[in-house]
């Protein structure tokens, strides 16, 4: 087991690592910037290492700073946490070539699964269905306009080496092709370097299913369920749940087995997560593959009464699947909704500043995972989320029931929150039915 974890990000997520690391008996390094300064993963870390200003790429996205507070602590493995340089396979590559253990998979696993085009090719490989498209990278124009015309309108260009909505467009006739086209080509060079641009079929109103994996180094794959994520505006999600409504044992079977199969064909190890679109027909089509923890991986927790952080330590330090997971069971019906210092009254602009007051909700079932505090200065700098709120109840019914009186319990002053946004789609009788898609939030009307 490792001695000491340096904690390669910040906010929720570095108190998270922080906890299962102090649970481990393993020591934590928190690192922070200078915004950072009066983070509370800062002071409850045992050690802890300013590593740059606040801008991202000068401090937290840092490689040769983070490689050298790991090297003046001797810690010997690094957790990257979600975002930043989680799924950067340089970085990977860095630690590993330091003998710092980074714990994730590979850096050819990231490299392969964060390539849309690799990884839909691997997919097709181990049998997973993939949505109709181009066969890898699309060289020119021409022949994207050609194989839009085969596969039929509308289609959606994506970025190959991204996420999270950059280099993506959707196109619904052919007349509006070129300009789309061109479009995500710059939008993808200036998001991520790479202009490359894959093409799929559009496949309306889906949801948004993935599916939890842990693997080991000795090519054991389980799968934990699944979440549904498709309570997402512009890509980012809001709210998740698990088990999906839309869900039965038989199709979550067969998603799990599917998915166990994807991470088997590239020999996936660590924590891992495969994403669908699943139709109104119970059809599901392979989206992309997070070789991280996610954010939404508390409701998995809850509902299989597991710490998905500290069973990825001890994968990553070498121990088997049976030995870290034991026999697991669902149970129950766990939400989580996330709270952004944004104001949903006004487009969800960001809102940073002071928190003046504060009241984390608690009682039976409920979960808060939050790095701030009363007088903490939101950043202007970084991801707007304050915290994520997980309820859990012996069915979808109670859990709803639960967040709604979470929320009530819930106070943040001194910055808008997306807190008001939350109780008016528990309250939407679409939300409560379990009858939605990805489209939710666009047809929303929220005022």
């Amino acid at each position: 087991m490792f001695k000491k974890i340096l904690i390669a990000n910040r906010g929720e997520i570095a108190l998270r690592i922080i906890r299962a690391c102090k649970e481990l008996g393993i020591a934590a390094v928190a690192v922070y910037s200078e915004a950072d300064a009066d983070s509370l993963h800062v002071n409850f870390a045992d050690e802890s290492v300013c590593i740059g200003p606040a801008p991202s790429y000068q401090s937290y996205m840092n490689v040769p700073m983070l490689i050298s507070a790991a090297t003046v602590t001797n810690s010997d493995a690094i957790h990257p946490g979600y975002g930043f340089l989680a799924e950067n396979a340089h970085f990977a590559e860095i630690c590993q070539s330091c003998h710092i253990h980074f714990i994730g998979p590979t850096p050819e696993m990231i490299t392969n699964m964060g390539d849309k085009a690799f990884a839909k090719k691997a997919m097709q490989a181990a049998g997973v269905p993939v949505v109709p498209g181009s066969e890898g990278i699309i060289k020119n124009l021409a022949d994207a306009k050609g194989i839009a015309a085969e596969i039929g309108y509308p289609i959606i260009l994506k970025a190959t080496a991204g996420g999270g909505g950059k280099g993506m467009r959707i196109v619904r006739i052919d007349k509006e092709f070129d300009t789309a086209f061109k479009m995500a080509q710059t939008e993808a060079n200036a998001a991520f370097g790479n202009p490359d641009i894959y093409m799929e079929k559009l496949i309306e109103n889906p949801r948004h299913v993935e599916i939890q994996l842990l693997g080991d180094d000795y090519g054991n794959i389980i799968a934990l369920g699944e979440r549904d994520c498709s309570i997402q505006r512009k890509h980012q999600k809001l709210i998740e749940e698990s088990p999906s409504p839309a869900v039965d044992d038989a199709l979550r079977e067969q998603m799990s087995d599917v998915a166990i199969r994807g991470a088997q064909q590239v020999n996936y190890r660590s924590a891992g997560t495969i994403e669908f679109l699943l139709d109104d027909t119970g059809h599901f089509y392979f989206m992309e593959m997070n070789t991280r923890i996610q954010v939404e991986h508390p409701v998995t927790e809850m509902v299989f009464d597991i710490d998905l952080v500290k069973k990825q330590i001890r994968l990553a330090a070498g121990e088997p699947l049976d030995e870290v997971t034991g026999n697991l069971k669902m149970r129950g019906h766990a939400i989580e909704c996330r709270i952004n210092a944004e104001d949903p009254y006004k487009g969800f602009r960001p809102c940073p500043g002071q928190i003046t007051g504060l009241h984390v909700p608690g009682g039976p079932g409920v979960r808060t995972d939050s790095h701030i505090y009363a007088k903490y200065i939101v950043p202007p700098y970084y991801d707007s989320l304050l915290a994520k709120v997980i309820a859990h109840g012996k069915t979808r019914e109670e859990a709803i029931g639960r967040m709604e009186r979470v929320l009530e319990e819930f106070v943040i002053e001194g910055v808008s929150t997306t807190i008001p946004f939350h109780q008016k789609v528990l309250k939407d009788a679409r939300f409560r039915s379990g009858n939605f898609n990805t489209k939710f939030v666009e047809e929303f009307k929220f005022s």
